[in-house]
C-alpha cells in the first residue's frame, strides 16, 4: 500500500490573525524594552551630569570666594579699612545675586509644558495664561 502525501494545508484566516497578533506583540515588546533601556541610560547620564554640575559649582564658588578675599586684601593694602572692604564685597555679591534672580524670573515666565497645556485646554497659542 502506497501512502499519498497530503498537500500542505493552507493557513486559514484564524492562523494568519494569530500570527499577526503574535508578531505585533513581539514588536511592541521589543520597542518597550528599547524605550526602558534608553530611559535607564538617559537617567544614568543625567545623574553623571548633575554630579559634574555640582562639582563645577563647588569649584566655581571656591574660586569666587578666593577672588573676593583677594580683592578685600588688595583693598586693605591700598588703605581701605577692613569693614569697608568687606562691606563693598558683600554689596557686590548682593548685586550679582539680584541680577541672577532677575534672570531666573525671566526664565520662569515661560514654564515647561505651557504650550501643551494651552493646546489641551483649546486656548489661543498667542494668549498669555
Amino acid at each position: 500500500m502506497e501512502q499519498r502525501a497530503l498537500p500542505p494545508r493552507q493557513a486559514g484566516l484564524g492562523d494568519l490573525l494569530s500570527h499577526l497578533f503574535s508578531e505585533t506583540r513581539h514588536l511592541v515588546t521589543d520597542y518597550a524594552e528599547l524605550a526602558v533601556l534608553d530611559a535607564r541610560r538617559a537617567a544614568i547620564l543625567l545623574a553623571w551630569l548633575l554630579g559634574a554640575v555640582l562639582v563645577v559649582s563647588v569649584l566655581a564658588v571656591t574660586a569666587w570666594m578666593g577672588g573676593v578675599a583677594a580683592a578685600i586684601v588688595w583693598a586693605f593694602e591700598e588703605g581701605v579699612s577692613w569693614p569697608l572692604a568687606i562691606g563693598v564685597a558683600a554689596i557686590v555679591n548682593l548685586v550679582a545675586a539680584g541680577a541672577i534672580v532677575w534672570w531666573m524670573r525671566k526664565l520662569l515666565q515661560d514654564l515647561p509644558f505651557t504650550a501643551l497645556l494651552r493646546q489641551l485646554k483649546g486656548q489661543d497659542p498667542h494668549e498669555k495664561a
